[in-house]
């Protein structure tokens, strides 16, 4: 496989940007990237000429695919053809305010910005305005953004930046905690429980190999938080509008957080990030509360007309139903293969979500026809319960290096594009067809 024009222009990238890219995770690929030219459906063509099944698909933004349908493309250029911007409202954002709040079961009122990181930081504060308290508790491995608050390594008792350039003091008020830990977490509210604002999580972690709630875990966040007075927030970046639908995971795990935070799908494919929830609670934004959030891109029209075609053609077409059904039929065909070839091996992923975790035990061939079907669901009379990723640090144990170095790269050669890493998740889009998925099934027999 050719690909003299991406090293070119890697080459190139090197002299102007750090690490030749503008997002870390785009320099996982090694010995560099691949520099994309157009997408096409479900696929991905590169600055050489080669083309790939694409399952990353923006890191999830992409619900509909790289051929966006006739009515949304067309929305879209009316809206850029009308002018970029006027530092004024639009009625188009009402209009997408109001689709979300209609459909999202927790969502009174909005706040629109424009980035996953964004919106998290602005909830943070939010949450910390709306309580008088300072303390956010994190799940270790949940990822909202790059962002001070939640750059937090380390345990409760022993909070650390996670990267350069965050104070420790900063640190101090973040508390991570392993997902699905129900007894960590009290720990927690037993010694902080006064000083906390919030708990912020993924419903599903979805930057750390996708790992499912056990059952009753998040009813379990809901009842502490109310407890002791601190608010839930949901992130909801990757899985708003993917996970349950136009409801969200939270309509699928029958939760009401009282903020969630979205990005990605409801931007349709442009920059985005809105904070929404209680009106009582997002009332505190500037200019009707005492914290203050602004940003001259907010509301940005074309962004929000995207949003609102892409949503709207998502509520009049079968796009959940095929996406959705993609997804299983990926699941399914991929717990096969891995009980043949990789038994220790763990399928995870819901809906539109799928990933191969390299986990490193299993209970051994014998009991691989009883797992979860179409991928791990953290049932305890499953016989790989015991052995399946429950949180972040599980995932991190898996063979990370095996799947980077090796497989990711047979991958590739056989022209299917998954993300850059073995914790990013991998997305099925309007786009894939029954073909994209055989052949996908078929690069995994061969790489695995």
């Amino acid at each position: 496989m050719n690909d003299d024009s991406s090293r070119e222009l890697y080459d190139r990238a090197l002299s102007v940007m750090p690490g030749g890219v503008n997002s870390a995770v785009r320099a996982a690929i090694e010995p560099y990237p691949f520099f994309v030219r157009k997408g096409e459906g479900g696929h991905v063509i590169d600055a050489d000429g080669n083309r790939y099944v694409d399952w990353v698909m923006g890191l999830g933004p992409l619900l509909l695919g790289h051929d966006l349908p006739d009515p949304v493309r067309a929305g879209i250029q009316q809206r850029a053809s009308e002018g970029p911007m006027y530092g004024t409202p639009t009625e188009v954002e009402v209009d997408l305010a109001e689709f979300v709040a209609r459909h999202v079961p927790s969502v009174e009122k909005i706040r629109f910005v424009n980035s996953g990181t964004e919106a998290t930081t602005s909830a943070v504060r939010l949450a910390r305005g709306y309580t008088g308290r300072n303390k956010i508790v994190v799940m270790q491995g949940g990822y909202h953004g790059a962002q001070e608050s939640t750059l937090v390594e380390g345990d409760a008792d022993d909070p650390k930046p996670s990267s350069a350039g965050i104070p420790q003091s900063f640190a101090e008020h973040t508390l991570p905690v392993p997902f699905n830990d129900e007894d960590a977490m009290r720990e927690v509210f037993e010694e902080h429980g006064d000083d906390i604002a919030a708990v912020l999580t993924e419903p599903i972690l979805g930057n750390y190999g996708i790992v499912y709630p056990e059952e009753g875990y998040h009813e379990f966040l809901r009842e502490i938080t109310d407890e002791h007075g601190s608010l839930l927030i949901f992130d909801e970046v990757i899985t708003g509008f993917r996970v349950g639908g136009l409801g969200c995971a939270q309509s699928e795990f029958g939760i009401t957080p009282d903020l969630t935070t979205f990005g990605k799908i409801v931007g349709g494919g442009f920059p985005v990030g809105a904070i929404a929830g209680r009106a009582e609670i997002v009332e505190h934004f500037a200019p009707t509360g005492d914290v203050f959030q602004a940003g001259t891109f907010s509301g940005h029209p074309v962004t929000m007309a995207a949003g609102l075609e892409t949503l709207q053609f998502a509520a009049a077409n079968d796009v959940y139903e095929h996406v959705n059904g993609l997804g299983d039929k990926l699941r399914r065909g991929l717990t096969e293969i891995v009980a043949d070839q990789a038994p220790s091996y763990t399928v995870t992923g819901t809906d539109s979500m799928f990933k191969v975790i390299f986990t490193r035990e299993g209970p051994g061939p014998d009991s691989l026809e009883e797992q979860c079907p179409a991928g791990c669901r953290q049932d305890p009379t499953c016989p790989r319960y015991d052995y399946s990723p429950k949180n972040a640090a599980d995932v991190k144990n898996a063979e990370t290096e095996r799947w980077r170095r090796i497989f990711w790269g047979q991958m590739k050669e056989q022209g299917v594009f998954l993300s850059q890493n073995q914790f990013e998740c991998q997305f099925v889009s309007y786009g894939h067809t029954e073909e994209d998925v055989e052949e996908t099934l078929e690069a995994y027999k061969e790489a695995l």
